[in-house]
């Protein structure tokens, strides 16, 4: 049986101890920017405007 070593999502090397899932620090922080500016969505319904939010 083999055993595979995690990759980091980001980037595809292999994982960090210190940085886990990532590989560094600047694959940990492009991940986060991502989250931060809607580059990850997760799947539902539309949100509509509910009443009384003019």
């Amino acid at each position: 049986m083999t055993t595979q070593t995690r990759k980091c999502p980001i980037c595809g090397k292999p994982r960090s101890a210190e940085h886990a899932p990532f590989c560094s620090n600047r694959c940990r922080d492009r991940d986060l920017m991502r989250w931060l500016d809607d580059g990850y969505a997760l799947p539902g319904p539309v949100a509509g405007r509910e009443e009384g939010d003019d």
